[in-house]
């Protein structure tokens, strides 16, 4: 079968005209075409998610324990440690050399000057000094002692209830140290020790220094004050009364030099509390 050709003469607008019409239909047909195959997609419904917990409430002030308070114990008040103090029965300024034992030689001496007794010792010796004319047995002595020339072991006192060969012996070192002794002399110095030494801030660690030593003696129980402040307390029957003394040691190879001062003594009043009996 044998086909004519057949041709279709347009006018050129014509033409273009057409062929934008075609190619707005085109674009039309892929756009609605490409709508329809994403329709689905966005149709999809997403399943529901759980409603999300509520976030915690922020507490800005918690509650926290209340704190137990402490309570101090409360203590009773410290024991009179000089119990029985009576009227002043002897004031010495240290105005009356008579008075006390006082020497002088190349090794040692004791002497009153400017109402100060101070003795003064060479390396290695030992000198005491005794108030003469009272006896006292039950008492609260005081006195002020000034090394000028102390150091390490050299030590310096007071004496009390003592006779020419023994006696009670307060010990105060530049050491910084104090005991007691009971000394007695035969042929040689025979030396009991009361209370060893102990390490106290009123002794003054040296020269030159200041302190106030007090003893309190009643009966067979004695107690010692520096500074009035308590220190200790010790316990001896052998000598119940007697006289009040001072010394000084050299116990290196250096000498040594204690000025002494303002004796006060008191009298007491006091009796030991008796021991309650056992059942």
């Amino acid at each position: 079968m044998m086909f004519s050709h057949f041709h279709l003469s347009l006018p050129r607008d014509c033409f273009l005209a057409a062929r934008g019409r075609l190619c707005f239909a085109f674009v039309m047909t892929m756009a609605l075409t490409s709508c329809a195959a994403l329709e689905p997609s966005a149709a999809t419904v997403q399943p529901a998610t759980e409603t999300p917990p509520p976030s915690p409430t922020i507490e800005w002030f918690p509650a926290s324990a209340t704190p137990t308070v402490e309570v101090l114990a409360t203590h009773t008040a410290t024991p009179e440690r000089r119990p029985g103090l009576g009227r002043i029965i002897l004031s010495d300024d240290f105005s009356d050399p008579d008075l006390w034992t006082v020497a002088v030689s190349d090794q040692a001496s004791a002497a009153i000057q400017d109402e100060r007794l101070t003795i003064a010792v060479q390396p290695g010796v030992y000198m005491i000094s005794q108030r003469r004319d009272l006896v006292f047995s039950d008492f609260y002595a005081e006195i002020t002692a000034r090394p000028s020339l102390c150091r390490g072991a050299d030590d310096y006192g007071l004496l009390v209830r003592g006779s020419s060969i023994a006696y009670y012996r307060f010990t105060l070192s530049c050491n910084g140290t104090a005991r007691v002794e009971r000394a007695v002399y035969t042929r040689q110095e025979e030396r009991h020790v009361l209370q060893e030494a102990v390490f106290s801030g009123d002794v003054p660690p040296g020269a030159p220094g200041e302190v106030k030593i007090g003893v309190w003696a009643a009966g067979a129980e004695m107690r010692l004050f520096l500074n009035d402040r308590f220190q200790f307390s010790l316990t001896d029957s052998n000598y119940p009364s007697g006289l009040i003394g001072v010394f000084a040691r050299s116990s290196g190879d250096t000498p040594a030099a204690i000025t002494f001062s303002d004796l006060t003594v008191r009298e007491l009043d006091y009796s030991p509390p008796s021991e309650t009996p056992q059942p």
